[in-house]
This record gives C-alpha cells, structure tokens and sequence, in this order.
C-alpha cells in the first residue's frame, strides 16, 4: 500500500495552478466539469492504487483542509 502524499510537491505551485487554470478558459460550466472529469480519471490511472485513490477521495470531500 503506497501512502497518500499531501504536502507540496511542485517546485512552482503557482505555475501547475495557472496550467489547471488556463485549460479551463473559455469553457462552458459543462465542458469545464467534463474536463475535471477526463483529468481526474487519467491521474487516478497514473496512481494505480485504490488505497490512494480513496484516501484522496477521503480527503477531498472533506470540507477542511488536512494537517501535515
């Protein structure tokens, strides 16, 4: 079982944020929830792991943030 990582991992947070962002632009509110839905479902393929994959579920339908 491979553990959740939450603490930052991006040299430049603010790039990977803008990337995100940008991929958005110009999007209806379905295609934008589409889009969500294409990427999240090739980075939980990229994980490879259900322990993983629910504990990031876990996490992000909580409504506050983890504490490292």
């Amino acid at each position: 079982m491979t553990t959740l990582l939450t603490a930052p991992r991006f040299p430049d947070a603010d790039a990977a944020f803008r990337i995100i962002i940008d991929a958005h632009r110009g999007l209806t509110a379905d295609e934008s929830a589409a889009l969500n839905v294409r990427l999240v479902l090739l980075l939980a393929n990229h994980i490879g792991d259900i322990d993983v994959l629910q504990g990031a579920l876990l996490l992000a339908t909580r409504k506050t943030e983890p504490k490292d």
